[in-house]
């Protein structure tokens, strides 16, 4: 029988490998950091990990069974978070450069644009159902849902944070308007990539 520390172990890494792999929270923070500065990436960051560490939270405490019970609500959420996320990908494609300034056209995502977004991503649906069913036996409830937000929340933190640093690193090398430009133009391509598994799904 695999024992709670064993099982904390895995969770770890799950939430590791799950939240510092490319998606479209990591691409939007990336394109947000080069954009913008990590400072004023910050909110942006900040409502991603707290905000998918409160969805969690709640999908641990019953919210996910409800989903479950009632498809219609996840279909729902699924091809809303896609039409969302074409939006956001446009919105990425015209966004920037930087000017001298350090200003740039547009705005980042608020701390509550950002933690909203997480509920109508299919991957961080993913992620959540995924883990807190996995993962349950890692300690008692509600201790395990706690645990498991907590995990999700402060590594979060850690993954955007490094994500954002890529970001704002290539704006010593996109020095130019149409060299950002292009940039811009691959991560809006990359998150459009990202819906094939909604597309796929509902052709089968």
């Amino acid at each position: 029988m695999i024992g709670e520390l064993d099982l904390l172990a895995a969770l770890v890494m799950f939430c590791v490998v799950t939240l510092f792999t490319p998606g479209p929270n990591n691409v939007m923070l990336m394109t947000t950091g080069l954009n913008f500065g990590f400072r004023r990436a910050l909110p942006h960051l900040f409502g991603v990990a707290l905000g998918f560490g409160a969805m969690v939270f709640g999908i641990g405490l019953g919210l996910g069974a409800i989903v479950t019970a009632y498809p219609v609500l996840y279909d729902a959420i699924k091809y809303l978070g896609a039409a969302y996320l074409l939006y956001l990908a446009w919105a990425i494609a015209n966004a920037g450069p930087v000017e001298a300034s350090g200003e740039a056209r547009g705005r980042p995502f608020t701390f509550l644009q950002a933690a909203a977004y997480q509920w109508i991503n299919p991957k961080a649906w993913v992620m959540a159902v995924g883990g807190i069913s996995t993962y349950a036996a890692v300690a008692v409830f509600p201790l395990n849902v706690i645990v498991i937000a907590a995990l999700f929340g402060s590594l979060g933190i850690a993954s955007g944070g490094l994500w954002v640093g890529f970001g704002t690193a290539l704006q010593r090398l996109l020095r130019n308007a149409r060299a950002v430009r292009v940039f811009n133009l691959i991560m809006a391509l990359l998150l459009v990539t990202s819906l094939y598994p909604i597309v796929a799904d509902a052709w089968t």
